[in-house]
């Protein structure tokens, strides 16, 4: 009896390990295909960096297309937006979340862009690019608590 239960167990679990592995494939190359036709659509563009603010994408001020577009799952999370004058236009993007902790406020920046989509960072005028260190989450949690460091050792 046990073994019966524990074969249909087995045999679910393999079923639902190739139905991943074909989802993850194609997944794959569509991403595969994004990215190609991100590169093919990239250009440099200088711009002034006004604002950056992580918003659900709702109330970013994304046209509605673009809205329309998004998987319903993305819908509710929040993205990195960025507002950013190029040239007359003020425009609304959205950048890479690396790209996004770097960009400096209120400066002047040269930027890669895919559409509406910040994929690098080349220059900032009248300074350099510094690289901001990610603490882990256990770092975050003792600099939140108090405990453990240097904190404790006083």
């Amino acid at each position: 009896m046990v073994w019966k239960v524990l074969l249909a167990i087995l045999i679910i679990l393999i079923i639902a390990l190739i139905v991943l592995y074909f989802l993850g494939r194609r997944v794959q190359k569509r991403q595969a295909a994004a990215s190609e036709q991100m590169e093919a659509m990239k250009q440099t563009v200088s711009m002034l960096i006004i604002d950056k603010k992580k918003l659900p994408l709702k109330s970013s001020g994304l046209p509605q297309m673009v809205i329309d577009q998004t998987p319903w799952y993305l819908r509710r999370s929040k993205m990195p937006i960025v507002k950013a004058k190029v040239g007359p236009r003020i425009m609304v993007l959205v950048a890479d979340q690396s790209v996004y902790d770097v960009l400096p406020i209120k400066s002047e920046v040269k930027v890669e862009i895919s559409g509406i989509y910040i994929t690098k960072l080349k220059s900032v005028r009248g300074g350099t690019i510094k690289q901001v260190e990610k603490k882990g989450w256990l770092a975050r949690l003792r600099d939140r608590f108090g405990t453990g460091g240097e904190k404790a050792q006083k």
